[in-house]
């Protein structure tokens, strides 16, 4: 049998990689063999049941074990873990005799719903089902995310930084987290004036038609934004407040699937153009500081990063990274 530590490490693991199924049924992926083990296919399926998330209640929530596999499955537990803090019992439970190939087996456990939270929100449940014999994998996994709230309805209802002044005002602006700001007037003569369309990785953007001074981009914090239709990539907008301002995209599609991907994008200053996979857009000379207009020496810069999309699917929303240091402007489908 699988030990119980190595089953917690293969279901944390998916829980992150998989952490985006949108009320569908649960992708199933084995854990990983040992190293001298030989490889296997698997055929053993989990699925997770609704949760009702209308709490504060006790909800019962049913898990399923398909075993389509070609020899029975023996000695078959299995375990459910909700969101972080939320109590699920028992911790596991043991499925008597063995299930043939071609059957299933269902368990259930009780979830202690919380009163739901303001805004929008995912919840992740995990299952893991560790057993002998069936496809020899030895432990599967499935996953589901359930949804409450709605996205905000635009990336302007998210703007919650304000990272460009103009430079008669500069002390609206915060975009570091020192009180500096980009200048209105140098990103104009740029091209990235106020509402100007910007042609960047085949998407067609707009920086925000707001007036200087006021809220203007995203500073990244998990935040999730409808953006409809369909094409190759979704494209991101935007500036580094840091070195490190990277993070998970992911992209939910109107068929209640998902998919991540990381990006990030470079700081305003003095980083390479091109880290974390970024194209430079453009570079405005000088900031602005809380004391006015300066630093003309240095080039201040907006570049755009791209996340691949699904093919044949529709973009339902997008979910940013929970990086407050990746700053977005503008996001657009491209392809």
């Amino acid at each position: 049998m699988v030990a119980p530590s190595f089953i917690a490490r293969a279901a944390l693991a998916l829980t992150i990689a998989l952490g985006g199924l949108l009320v569908a049924p649960a992708a199933t992926t084995a854990a990983p063999a040992p190293a001298a083990a030989a490889a296997t296919t698997q055929t053993v399926g989990v699925t997770i049941g609704a949760v009702d998330l209308d709490g504060p209640a006790i909800v019962e929530v049913p898990v399923t074990v398909r075993n389509q596999s070609t020899a029975a499955l023996r000695k078959l537990t299995v375990s459910l873990r909700g969101p972080v803090g939320w109590q699920v019992a028992p911790a596991s439970r043991s499925v008597s005799g063995a299930v043939k190939p071609g059957a299933s087996a269902t368990v259930t456990f009780s979830v202690r719903v919380p009163a739901r939270r303001p805004g929008f929100q995912l919840r992740t449940f995990t299952a893991t089902a560790a057993y002998r014999g069936g496809d020899g994998a030895g432990a599967a996994v499935g996953t589901r995310v359930e949804r409450s709230g709605e996205p905000m309805a635009n990336l302007a209802a998210a703007f919650n930084n304000t990272g460009v002044t103009d430079e008669s005002a500069t002390t609206a602006g915060n975009f570091d987290g020192a009180g500096n700001s980009f200048s209105a007037q140098k990103l104009a003569d740029v091209g990235l004036g106020r509402g100007a369309e910007v042609e960047a990785l085949g998407a067609t953007l707009t920086m925000p038609d707001v007036a200087p001074g006021t809220a203007d981009n995203v500073a990244s914090g998990g935040q999730a934004v409808k953006v409809s239709g369909s094409g190759d990539a979704l494209v991101l907008l935007g500036s580094g407040s840091s070195f490190g301002a990277t993070g998970t995209v992911t992209v939910f599609y109107t068929d209640g699937t998902s998919s991540t991907d990381e990006t990030g994008l470079p700081n305003w200053s003095f980083q390479e153009a091109d880290a974390h996979g970024a194209t430079l857009v453009a570079s405005s000379v000088g900031r602005n500081r809380p004391d006015g207009y300066g630093d003309a020496a240095y080039q201040y810069r907006v570049f755009a990063n791209s996340v691949p999309l699904t093919a044949g699917k529709t973009v339902d929303f997008v979910v940013l990274p929970a990086n407050s240091a990746l700053h977005v402007f503008a996001m657009g489908l491209a392809g």
